[in-house]
């Protein structure tokens, strides 16, 4: 293939914002990038985090998607727009919406606009605990299949039918309107095709199988039966559905003529299959059977592929699921992850910013530019001096011990009620002290995962790092190295995830075969190796058993009421 006659887009769709990237399909090379924040998640609207619930407005991905497009594209080289040959896209997940018959998001349709039970429910929205518990409970005792059993065992409030059950409960109008619900990830390849029917949908395997507890060995979704049995608020929304799902080297169809007209775009455009950000950036990771993928940001998410099973498919307990398909076509995909990684981080800057956001901002007789540039300079200074101040401390084996579940514990063994703590603080527990336990807890929150896989037989033959945390935290990842003991490889590209969106575009509009020969030309490579230090890692194994000890006795001892 020759170099600029084919172009494609990655869009990756993050917590906080849209990015587009447009690269070279020859070899991966990037021509362009854009980043849009969305205005109303900005401003904090639909959210409120003391009750869990983080919802986001149709209408701040559907702006920001398009002005993304068209900003990158303004900064490609000239006639870029025609070199397009395809477009897939990921989100975060789970993140489901209640739609009409047209599969519109109810909060575009009248007197909805402002309901935030009529908007995207967002992955880390935790307002279903009850919800998630009972279907657990139902799933092991009601006496037919275990729907829970490729998810882990155990179903989490972070995923599509705990979500959807509690708003049905909690919201008599959106529960009359809604007609089906679909996932982010399917709605915005189905709108850039105009073909969002909730009965013709396609919808991404990523999703169904890790998320929604479809399986191809019950037909799809799990039963009308099981569904009466948990609530009867359920009946009849499995027929309205979906029964088949689809890997992402599958398209869904052309850019539409009115999304072209507003992009710039031909209608010649391929849009794929849509997935999840941490399944498409495994990809763009270049993953391979029993290497680990962590995508390190807000949260963490751990990807694995192994070989289909000839027999009987073993079963790996507590994690986000096994599914044919989910990462790369044709192999088994294995997701873990953390709840909170960055966000720990990004709570400790908040707590210490209090008496800034408080008291300094509200001193009289003061420039406002002034206080608000000083402000801005201490907030961005904040993480990088702890993290200057923290590597300097030696390892305490009897200092601080921190617990990382401040947004509950997705795996192993999904309980987002739990919470988090900190441990073994006296008068001398200053800020990078307790900063460097709390960097140390997210360390040690991933070796759990990782130990879960190995104990369940899942070899793991390397580590691969993606993400914010890996390009901009030394710290962060050699502790991480360190605790693992294991070395992690960072990924070259700034947009991990956005290229594996773009590796399968190429492979949806017929550029490559499969995804796997895209990635082996697309790929970027690795930049840097972090190697575990063996004298700190036999260190980290005496913490790590304290921080066991502290997980155990937290999850016994304390029962959360949400």
């Amino acid at each position: 293939m020759n170099e600029n006659e084919n172009y494609v887009i990655g869009i990756d769709f993050g917590t906080d914002s849209v990015r587009t990237l447009i690269v070279d399909a020859a070899d991966g090379s990037e021509i362009a990038v854009d980043v849009q924040y969305y205005p109303r998640w900005q401003k904090g609207e639909f959210c409120d985090p003391v009750k869990n619930q983080f919802r986001q407005h149709p209408l701040d991905y559907i702006e920001s998607l398009e002005k993304s497009i068209k900003n990158a594209l303004s900064k490609a080289p000239g006639g870029a727009a025609e070199k397009i040959r395809g477009i897939s896209v990921d989100t975060t997940g789970s993140t489901p919406c209640a739609v009409d018959e047209k599969g519109t998001p109810l909060a575009l349709t009248p007197g909805f606009e402002n309901n935030p039970n009529a908007m995207f429910v967002l992955w880390k929205d935790h307002t279903a605990v009850k919800e998630a518990e009972e279907i657990n409970q139902v799933a092991r005792n009601w006496g037919g299949e275990d729907f829970t059993k490729y998810v882990g065992g155990v179903y989490s409030s972070e995923w599509f039918w705990s979500k959807i059950l509690h708003i049905l409960r909690e919201d008599k109008r959106v529960r009359e309107a809604a007609f089906s619900w679909v996932e982010h990830c399917d709605w915005i390849p189905a709108m850039l095709a105009a073909d969002t029917a909730p009965l013709t949908m396609k919808r991404s395997r990523t999703a169904a199988g890790h998320k929604a507890m479809w399986h191809a060995s019950w037909d799809g979704l799990p039963s009308e039966e099981f569904f009466v049995r948990l609530d009867p608020l359920l009946k009849g929304l499995r027929e309205r559905l979906y029964k088949d799902s689809y890997t992402g080297d599958v398209p869904v169809g052309k850019l539409s003529p009115e999304w072209a007209k507003r992009l710039g775009l031909s209608t010649d455009v391929i849009i794929g299959v849509g997935s999840f950000d941490a399944h498409f950036g495994a990809i763009g990771a270049e993953i391979e059977p029993h290497m680990l993928v962590k995508v390190m940001g807000t949260s963490t998410c751990d990807m694995i592929t192994t070989e289909m099973p000839k027999e009987g498919e073993h079963l790996v307990k507590g994690i986000c699921g096994q599914v044919d398909g989910s990462i790369v076509p044709g192999v088994l995909g294995m997701e873990a992850g953390q709840s909170a990684f960055g966000d720990v981080y990004a709570w400790f800057k908040e707590l210490l910013l209090w008496p800034i956001e408080k008291i300094f901002m509200n001193i009289p007789d003061m420039d406002k530019l002034t206080k608000y540039n000083l402000a801005d300079e201490i907030a961005n200074a904040v993480i990088p001096e702890l993290s200057r101040a923290a590597e300097k401390l030696p390892i305490d084996e009897n200092g601080i011990v921190a617990l990382d579940w401040l947004n509950g514990r997705r795996t192993p063994d999904a309980n987002q009620a739990l919470k988090g703590a900190i441990t073994r603080l006296n008068l001398g527990s200053d800020a990078p002290r307790i900063f460097r336990a709390l960097v140390e807890a997210t360390a040690f929150g991933a070796k759990k995962i990782v130990d879960r896989f190995v104990q369940e037989g899942v070899a793991i033959n390397g580590v691969i790092a993606i993400g914010g945390i890996p390009k901009k935290s030394a710290f962060v990842m050699q502790v991480s190295a360190d605790v693992l003991n294991m070395p992690i490889k960072v990924v070259a590209s700034e947009q991990a995830v956005a290229l594996g969106s773009a590796i399968a575009a190429a492979t949806v509009s017929g550029l490559y075969p499969t995804i796997e020969s895209a990635q082996r030309s697309m790929g970027r490579g690795f930049e840097k190796v972090y190697y575990p230090n063996p004298e700190n890692a036999a260190k980290y194994q005496k913490l790590y058993e304290r921080y066991s000890r502290l997980c155990e006795f937290i999850e016994n001892e304390f029962t959360f009421a949400e």
